[in-house]
């Protein structure tokens, strides 16, 4: 019987994220897998005599694959380090929970985005000429000007700058943060498509709308419906989710003008409750066997 383990964050074990690792275990069960919870906060990464290490670990207890359902990179990496083999690996999830990543590795590979621009590295505590840069932006991007985070989630930390002195305070407030400024979309105000790449397929997708709010996601206020999305966006978040390396992905497409998809963001571990909810399909599942079939292969 295979045997892997569900790394999940030890700081975030509330119902919301327990229940997906709950979904996790019951899928693999039901594939013939063991699979076994392990918060991030329990391996103990420690580095000995030059070499990385896991406190109290014993080689025999090594698991034949890591479902990597946390954003801890540095423990990915360092679980990588000693030969684990990880999904989705410590690069994919680095580069989708980072959204400057994100459109760098899509960069120059025919992939439609939003205009781009990635505020300069700011140390915290120093003084910064903020009329220069807005001037910078405003040479390439027109208001609206849609303001993020670089590591926000949900559609939090996604601002909306309507002229020069909401940008001004947005960027006063986000000065030592990274963020990055893009393009407006309107033809998508208040809704997005979001694709479940597992593989090579978009296995689920989902149309999420917003009457209220630029920001589609429903965390934000927005609703869902089954969606049957056109080949160019499947095609699109298929090429995307590989060129992050991820073997599994959420990927949010915005419309263009003539409802052409244009890549928003990547997801490495997309909520799966609400693609359920809204399509019945069964993301864990999906991914399990899809796993199941990659280690099968390798054998």
């Amino acid at each position: 019987m295979l045997k892997g383990w569900i790394i999940y964050n030890g700081s975030l074990m509330t119902p919301k994220f327990m229940e997906h690792v709950e979904w996790f275990v019951d899928s693999a069960k039901n594939n013939g897998i063991e699979l076994i919870p392990v918060r991030n906060d329990e391996l103990g990464a420690v580095i000995i005599n030059g070499k990385t290490n896991l406190t109290g670990y014993d080689e025999t207890q090594k698991p034949d694959f890591v479902l990597f359902w946390d954003k801890d990179i540095r423990l990915a990496r360092h679980l990588e380090s000693m030969g684990f083999r990880l999904f989705n690996n410590s690069n994919a999830i680095m580069v989708c929970d980072d959204k400057i990543a994100t459109h760098q590795a899509l960069a120059n590979q025919g992939i439609k985005m939003p205009v781009t621009i990635a505020s300069p590295f700011v140390y915290s505590g120093t003084k910064v000429d903020e009329e220069n840069f807005i001037e910078k932006i405003e040479q390439v991007l027109s208001y609206p000007v849609i303001v993020k985070n670089a590591f926000g989630s949900f559609g939090a930390q996604v601002y909306m700058a309507r002229n020069r002195e909401e940008l001004l305070m947005l960027r006063k407030k986000l000065i030592d943060v990274p963020h990055l400024y893009q393009e407006y979309i309107k033809s998508s105000f208040g809704r997005d498509v979001r694709l479940q790449v597992v593989g090579d397929k978009v296995v689920a997708a989902m149309l999420r709308v917003n009457e209220n709010d630029f920001r589609a996601n429903v965390t934000a206020g927005g609703r869902m419906m089954p969606f049957d999305p056109p080949k160019a966006f499947c095609d699109m978040a298929v090429k995307a989710a590989k060129l992050v390396g991820a073997d599994f992905a959420g990927v949010d497409i915005l419309f263009g003008e003539n409802d052409e998809p244009v890549l928003c963001e990547i997801n490495s571990n997309a909520h799966v409750k609400n693609m359920y909810e809204c399509t019945k399909k069964d993301i864990p599942d999906y991914i399990i066997k899809y796993i199941k079939c990659r280690l099968v292969r390798s054998i």
